[in-house]
């Protein structure tokens, strides 16, 4: 991904607006305490930014003549988290960076553009490096534990999976899962027939965006014969920017759960 700079943007910004909860983390971690403004309610990292920063609505429900009062000078949004209207009518009054993250490089070059945007370079690349040392020591790692066919659900009511061009795939893919829909696009519809059809042995059942919970677990686990079906957390495989640093700890005790049975 390239640095694409908003025209309207010429120096540092210094009233910043994130309307994405994983890049409000990375805010912070870069250290823009006193330049993020305002965030949505779904930031909840960190937590006492929830009580600190203002809110301007959900990520697909903002507050836009709120935003417009606070006369930022840079907003963050992501294509797939905001709706697309929304960040239309914002881009023609304010400098908006619109991220598109796909995969884990997308993800890394993603912190790497924002820490040049907000005057962050040395601080982003602490991140980078610390995730990318992290990643490597647990391919390493990896390599000698077998590879498991899974699926992966984020939503019920449809069943949704996601499909080989998400950041989700990869992560699934670095924690040693073979994403058994990975051949598809997106976040495609599914039925328990296609996961049945599917040679699927791990069904991941995501806390976010939908909030499946143990009670969903009993449920599949009764209708899906061979599968074991578990929860996971939902933002360490979906959530990119610093939340990754975590990624590897969080794979590792996943992958000792599911291979001891327990």
């Amino acid at each position: 991904m390239l640095l694409n700079i908003p025209e309207q943007l010429t120096a540092t910004p210094r009233r910043i607006i994130s309307l994405v909860p994983s890049q409000t983390e990375l805010l912070h971690a870069l250290g823009l305490e006193q330049e993020t403004v305002a965030i949505t309610k779904f930031c909840i990292h960190p937590y006492d930014w929830l009580d600190k920063k203002l809110k301007i609505g959900g990520t697909k429900a903002l507050h836009l003549d709120k935003i417009a009062s606070l006369q930022p000078d840079l907003i963050i949004a992501n294509k797939e988290e905001n709706v697309k209207e929304q960040v239309e009518w914002l881009s023609e009054r304010f400098p908006v960076w619109l991220t598109d993250v796909n995969d884990i490089n997308g993800a890394l070059n993603m912190i790497r553009d924002l820490g040049s945007l907000t005057g962050k370079e040395k601080e982003a690349g602490a991140i980078i490096m610390e995730i990318e040392n992290r990643f490597e020591k647990w391919r390493v790692a990896e390599k000698e534990m077998p590879r498991m066919k899974a699926a992966y659900l984020i939503w019920k009511d449809p069943y949704m999976t996601v499909g080989g061009d998400t950041f989700i795939h990869s992560m699934l893919d670095l924690a040693g899962f073979d994403n058994v829909f990975g051949w598809q696009d997106r976040y495609p519809e599914i039925s328990l027939d296609d996961i049945r059809d599917s040679g699927c042995k791990i069904l991941l059942l995501s806390s976010e965006p939908y909030p499946f919970a143990e009670k969903h677990v009993s449920q599949l686990s009764e209708l899906l014969e061979g599968v074991r079906v578990i929860t996971v957390d939902g933002e360490i495989f979906s959530w990119y920017g610093s939340k990754m640093i975590q990624a590897t700890d969080y794979f590792r005790k996943l992958r000792l759960e599911l291979e001891s049975g327990t």
